[in-house]
């Protein structure tokens, strides 16, 4: 009799093309989910008698009262690295061996880019208009030579976000609380005094941090107060390091150009959530990692992921 294993998240439908399922496909059978499960009681439904969870980077948690609702769970597998929302304790409790995939770091800064630029050339204002009749030319496309990006976070996105600013010509600036003047001297950086220094003179700020204590609320609505009118602010990391409601004060008030957004506090976005309808807001349905070279690394991945487990010597173990 073959494990049943649930791919969950599988909004483009390409698990299975991605990727070569055939090492497993005897002892293995995949069954994908194209539409996100809102509520425990709809996942339990659909998954409680799997074997083994596909799981896409941080999107359904795995807390233990839903690890006690699944006890046929055997392998959970999260796409990437590092994972907030799998309370590993608890699945070594149950039985449940957790492993992750290799993830790469450049998609998402491709994407912090797309949303940048594309903030600063209004290219979703002038791409409509142009395809709907309206006026020629109506906004003023703000440079990035000579302008300030200031990074929260010099990490491994961050610094490749910094070295392609400074080949646009622009000068960079960044902090984050660990951030030391020699890892910035490293990069080719400016270290910012404080977070509020780097707020107060930047023209760009984007956010490259990991989501934990000390970050998460990190730009609550004092921070956001101190930002320019005319600067823009790029999230690509984690929803919850940007207060929500001060964002969304700030974006209705006009108190800054605009914002390039891929992260939110819940996801999908609601049908009714006021992201997606605030002014001034650029914003892509968190798309960070999603690229073809990422997607075959997660699902070829789990292949290999899967075959170990079979074999009784599991890999990329988490937790």
């Amino acid at each position: 009799m073959r494990l049943r294993c649930a791919v969950l998240d599988d909004f483009q439908d390409v698990a299975t093309v991605v990727a070569d399922w055939t090492p497993v496909q005897d002892r293995v059978e995949v069954t994908t989910f194209t539409e996100h499960f809102t509520t425990e009681d709809e996942l339990v439904a659909a998954v409680s008698d799997f074997d083994i969870i596909v799981t896409l980077r941080e999107r359904i948690p795995f807390p233990a009262f839903l690890l006690e609702r699944l006890p046929r769970l055997k392998l959970l597998i999260a796409s990437g690295m590092r994972n907030s929302v799998i309370d590993y304790a608890a699945a070594t409790r149950h039985g449940v061996t957790v492993c992750g995939t290799g993830s790469a770091s450049t998609p998402p800064v491709e994407l912090t880019w797309a949303l940048l630029l594309g903030l600063a050339r209004g290219i979703v204002t002038e791409n409509n208009a142009l395809r709907t009749g309206g006026p020629w030319q109506s906004t003023v496309g703000a440079d990035l030579n000579g302008r300030r990006l200031g990074l929260l976070g010099l990490g491994k996105i961050g610094s490749k976000v910094a070295q392609v600013a400074l080949a646009f010509g622009m000068e960079v600036t960044a902090w984050s609380h660990n951030l030391t003047k020699e890892r910035a001297d490293e990069v080719g950086v400016h270290l910012a005094g404080s977070k509020e220094d780097l707020l107060r003179t930047s023209d760009f700020v984007s956010v490259h941090l990991v989501l934990g204590d000390r970050t998460r609320g990190l730009l609550g609505a004092p921070d956001l107060a101190l930002l320019k009118p005319t600067a823009y602010l790029v999230n690509t990391s984690r929803a919850d390091i940007v207060d929500q409601d001060a964002l969304l004060d700030v974006l209705h008030g006009g108190r800054i150009a605009g914002a390039g957004i891929d992260v939110f506090d819940i996801e999908p976005l609601p049908a009714d959530h006021p992201m997606r309808t605030a002014p001034r807001l650029l914003a892509t349905p968190h798309l960070g990692y999603v690229s073809q070279s990422n997607y075959q690394t997660y699902y070829s991945h789990a292949v290999e992921n899967i075959e170990a487990y079979l074999a009784g010597a599991p890999i990329r173990h988490l937790g």
